[in-house]
């Protein structure tokens, strides 16, 4: 029988017979109804530690601190407490039998004999939390939760397991669980396996990449993270808590540093080559507490020769924990590596080169050689075992440095690090110089992973484009075409003096003009989402795009950040009297930005320009709609990570590896909203402008071998209408089972409730609707990418109108959808910006219908306008009355569910109500408008938290205390009783602290009657109201 879309419980049995069978694990069993799981399951452990020599007395202590730092509560949050229990888990737990007695270690796990301890797996386990959740698997090792793993049917998409391990982690469901959890994995037999620590965002999830003869994707990830040996190497060597965000290791970054762990056995130095943003700063991290744990008197150097690199590492190390010394010298570099201490030191070479010319750096190598030289005292040897971290080694290292570093260290082992791939006229002399690759992780290989993301390539001609007034027309035409006349309204009086100055203006202002016009109607610029860098030929036009920026109104929203730092000396020959030259206008422009920033005289602020470089870069990427535009010439063209940045337009001419550092400053990750890099060229670096695009290895990148840079760069209009027609595709596939004739009613009956007021199938379909607005946001930026474009993509008058109506009918589609499901889950990430792609592209008045629900919800509304709500319906769902109906039944159904636990009595006869009158609409028994009527006043209702025949008393004058009378009913003293003692005794800030909850649970104890079964009820109402917090 085959086995597509089995359901989720055969996988499961699966891949519970795998952890038994194939990998060696224990089965617990289903533990499902199994009373008081946990994730310390203290009999295992106990068995476990006992075997392997523990006495009691040392067990109950250990595993009385491992169940404290275990907890949570006070000021501890999940990450502490994980942190805390990591750092048992990985050093042991130093106890002492009695005050006075020796310290002992207790090992929890033991990591040198993975045999020597019980790994087991169940499945179903029930783990009772503010709301209880029961994750599909779970891994333990001696007894303590090591890994949970949710699995979803072969239909369901793996993101669904993602999404609900990410929700189990909430303080609302069973968060202290994860307190011991130390990967957390989600699958199914099409996607395969994902993983991640706690807390890491679905973007984050990684999938495992290593060879395998197993066939199917999630047994293959299974065997492969979860064997014995693999999976405590991973907890024990690459985890780590930086700076508040745990992190594990990328499948690249664990196979690099093994890699190198063979060629330290050897003593053999070589290349790391891991492409820009696959996370080279932590794998310098695990390879050096590796070689801390497992190299005699081991010391690690790192040298770097930028500033930003030199930063970037200190952050890295600094926020897991490992201080690392920076020298200010060569001096005290000398005087560092003559110390047996401190084990890692870094070094910057160079404090900022002024660019990456041969002669440049020969000259500042010579100053840096020359400052070691003379301090140099007679018969240096550096003390330890020495390992040596070249990063950007292509770079950092010419030959005449590394061999003068080579004899200064003889014993050192040198190791390079590199993220752009080896010229190859360099090749043969960098392999000569540290050794061969270790490990390569290409370009080509991070996209395919979602490491990084792809980059497109735009070459521009504005000279060229706009040399006439019927040119400057044709060209704003095609600009604006796909906008609202609103918006080309606002945009042409905004822009009403371009034409003007374009053809008299120097080639600066009309970029500057371009570029502002992208920040109006270009995705994620448009919303101020993500922002962009200008790398300009020299500082002085820096400074000029500056001034014509500021002059359009971008004061405070750009920045400079070059190496320039005003001074008087710059400017004492410069005044000829016959105007000011290139360094007057460059040291003035300068003055007057850091005055401007510092709010203060141009003389104080000139000092700054070390803060004010802080300042912008924090706002960049932080602020991003703040600080929209860096403008550099080579400064942070190297180790300047900022996810928000997502255009880099080139204005100079750059090639080989200043050109792909530069453009990697695009690739990071940043939210969903964030699809690819995008690279414009004004320098046509690729000769690319008078032929078709089909080579990105020749022109500015022809220093480097093909194969090493295959699939850096693609056309941009091309690939975005490859992305467009995609959407599309999946779009109309996601909605292709709605029944004909595909109107309201039907979308709302196979994305909501086939049911009217069914709140199993509105809970049942929501993973539907989830696609669903994930879907329609891909489809609306993909539009908007190419909306000026889709004459140049190639499509007909006719298929631009279809297209754009389509578009149009799924973004009304969302909305409907949304509003018939009274959705208020939080889907940001898949709609980020989207309103904003749908005014400018398509039509405003979708978002003007929907505005009002978006902060009322349509019960609130029929509230305020009763039958006049319904006008305020969008027309797609107005036309059908059975549609009207619908909504306003599912839109109930979810206030009862959402708002139960405030007044579970009252909601569930408000339940009850509105079951009665829809089975009275089935029988028939109503028409229509009395139909209608009835349910508009049981919404009114609801909606003000009345119900038939209720009266409250007059101190009954808070939701509370009419949640305590409908509670208790008809015993209004008892509620009295509940009410004077949880105001009498509960503590500041109680819930969620257990052992105030417990003081506040055991008052209402107290005031039950003998045998009352409702005291956790009870709580649970007490907890979710607010005017008893």
């Amino acid at each position: 029988m085959s086995d597509v879309g089995q359901i989720e419980r055969k996988a499961q049995d699966r891949v519970v017979d795998l952890f038994r069978d194939s990998l060696g694990y224990e089965y617990l069993g289903n533990w499902e109804y199994r009373e008081g799981n946990s994730h310390v399951e203290v009999e295992l452990l106990t068995q476990n530690l006992r075997a392997r020599g523990y006495d009691d007395v040392l067990i109950s202590k250990a595993i009385d601190k491992l169940k404290s730092d275990a907890s949570l509560g006070g000021d501890r949050d999940l990450y502490q407490a994980n942190h805390d229990v990591y750092g048992l888990l990985r050093y042991g737990v130093k106890v002492k039998r009695g005050v006075g007695e020796k310290t002992e270690t207790v090992w929890l796990i033991d990591w040198q004999q993975p045999e020597a301890n019980h790994f087991a797996v169940a499945e179903e386990v029930t783990v009772v939390g503010t709301h209880t959740k029961r994750p599909d698997v779970v891994i333990y090792i001696n007894g303590i939760a090591f890994v949970t793993l949710e699995l979803k049917r072969s239909k369901v998409a793996l993101s669904e397991g993602i999404r609900q391990t990410i929700g189990n982690q909430k303080p609302e469901f069973i968060r202290s669980f994860f307190t011991t959890v130390q990967l957390v994995m989600a699958g199914n037999d099409v996607e395969g396996l994902r993983y991640g620590v706690i807390d890491t965002p679905e973007k984050y999830w990684l999938e495992w990449r290593e060879p395998s003869e197993v066939a199917e994707p999630l047994d293959r990830g299974l065997v492969q993270l979860c064997s014995k040996g693999r999976l405590l190497e991973l907890v024990h060597d690459f985890m780590v808590f930086d700076a508040g965000v745990k992190k594990t290791a990328r499948h690249n970054q664990y196979f690099g540093v093994k890699a190198a762990q063979a060629r330290v056995a050897k003593r053999e130095g070589g290349i790391i080559w891991h492409t820009q943003g696959s996370g080279k700063s932590l794998t310098m991290v695990w390879l050096a507490k590796w070689l801390r744990e497992n190299q005699n008197d081991a010391r690690v150097l790192l040298i770097t020769d930028r500033t930003e690199l030199d930063e970037q590492i200190e952050g890295v190390f600094g926020g897991v924990n490992e201080l690392i010394y920076r020298t200010k010298s060569g001096h005290d570099l000398i005087a560092a590596l003559n110390r047996s201490e401190p084990w890692l030191i870094c070094s910057l070479l160079h404090k900022f080169r002024g660019s990456d010319s041969d002669s440049d750096r020969d000259e500042s190598d010579e100053d840096f050689l020359a400052a070691l030289r003379t301090s140099l005292p007679n018969g240096f040897q550096a003390k330890g075992n020495l390992f040596v971290f070249v990063d950007e080694a292509h770079r950092t290292q010419s030959g005449k440095m590394h061999s003068a570093m080579k004899q200064l260290l003889p014993g050192a082992m040198f190791i390079g690090f590199t993220g752009t791939p080896l010229l190859r006229a360099d090749k043969a002399t960098s392999i000569e110089t540290f050794g061969s690759f270790i490990h390569t992780y290409k370009f080509d290989e991070a996209v395919s992973d979602g490491v990084v993301l792809d980059l497109r390539y735009e070459a521009r001609n504005i000279d060229q484009q706009l040399t006439s007034q019927g040119k400057v027309d044709q060209w704003f035409e095609a600009r604006t075409k796909g906008m609202t006349d609103l918006s080309r309204a606002e945009l042409k009086k905004r822009w009403g003096t371009m034409q003007k100055v374009v053809s008299s203006e120097p080639r600066a202002r009309q970029i500057v003009d371009d570029i502002l016009l992208d920040m109006e109607i270009k995705p994620r610029l448009s919303d101020g989402r993500g922002n962009a860098m200008l790398v300009g030929a020299s500082i002085y036009q820096a400074c000029k795009f500056y001034e014509l920026f500021c002059q359009a109104g971008f004061k405070g929203k750009c920045a400079i950040v070059t190496s320039y730092a005003p001074q008087p000396g710059d400017i004492a020959k410069e005044d000829s009297g016959q105007g000011a030259t290139e360094r007057l206008r460059q040291y003035d422009i300068y003055r007057q930005m850091l005055a401007d920033h510092f709010n203060e005289p141009a003389d104080t602020a000139m000092g700054k320009v070390e803060q004010f470089e802080k300042d912008v870069k924090r706002k960049f990427k932080e602020e991003p709609g703040q600080m929209r535009l860096l403008i550099v010439v080579d400064k942070l063209l190297t180790g300047f990570d900022a996810p928000s940045a997502t255009y880099l337009y080139i204005d100079k001419k750059m090639q080989d590896h200043g050109l792909f550092q530069a453009i990697c400053r695009v690739n990071r990750l940043d939210g969903e909203d964030k699809d690819y890099g995008y690279i414009i060229d004004y320098r046509d670096l690729f000769n690319s402008l008078e032929t078709a695009i089909t080579d990105y290895t020749s022109g500015a990148l022809d220093g480097y071998e093909r194969k090493d840079i295959e699939g850096l760069l693609s056309d941009r209009i091309v690939k975005a209408r490859e992305d467009l027609d995609e959407a599309l595709e999946n779009i109309r596939a996601l909605c292709e089972p709605v029944a004909p004739p595909k109107g309201t009613l039907q979308y709302q009956q196979y994305f909501c409730a086939a049911e009217q007021g069914s709140a199993a199938q509105l809970k049942a379909n929501e993973p539907k609707r989830v696609e669903l607005y994930k879907q329609v946001a891909a489809v609306a930026r993909t539009y908007a990418n190419l909306a000026n474009d889709m004459d140049a993509a190639g499509y007909s008058a006719e298929q631009q109108a279809a297209i754009k109506s389509e578009v149009a009918h799924y973004a009304a589609v969302r909305d409907e959808v949304k509003l018939g499901a009274g959705e208020d889950v939080d889907f940001k990430q898949y709609e980020a910006g989207m309103r904003h792609l749908l005014d400018t592209y398509i039509s405003a008045e979708p978002s003007e219908v929907v505005s009002n629900f978006e902060d009322t919800g349509l019960i609130q509304l029929i509230v305020q306008l009763g039958a006049g709500a319904i006008g305020k319906l969008p027309e797609g769902i107005k036309r059908d009355k059975e549609a009207v109906a619908e909504t306003i039944t599912n839109n109930m159904r979810k206030v009862i569910v959402d708002e139960r636990p405030l007044n579970p009595k009252y909601y569930d006869k408000m339940s009850a109500l509105l079951d009665a009158l829809l089975e009275e609409r089935r029988k028939g028994a109503l028409d229509y408008q009395d139909y209608l009527a009835k349910l508009l006043e049981q919404a009114r209702q609801l909606g003000q938290g009345e119900s038939d025949g209720t009266i409250y008393p007059q101190w009954a004058n808070n939701g509370a205390r009419k949640a305590l009378i409908d509670f208790f009913h008809p015993d209004e003293q008892l509620a009295i009783q509940i009410d004077t003692a949880i105001r009498h005794t509960k503590p500041d800030s109680w819930v969620g602290n257990p052992m105030k909850e417990r003081k506040v649970k055991l008052a209402l104890a107290r005031e039950l009657p003998s045998g009352d079964e409702r005291l956790d009820e009870l709580l649970e109402l007490v907890k979710a109201r607010h005017e008893y917090h």
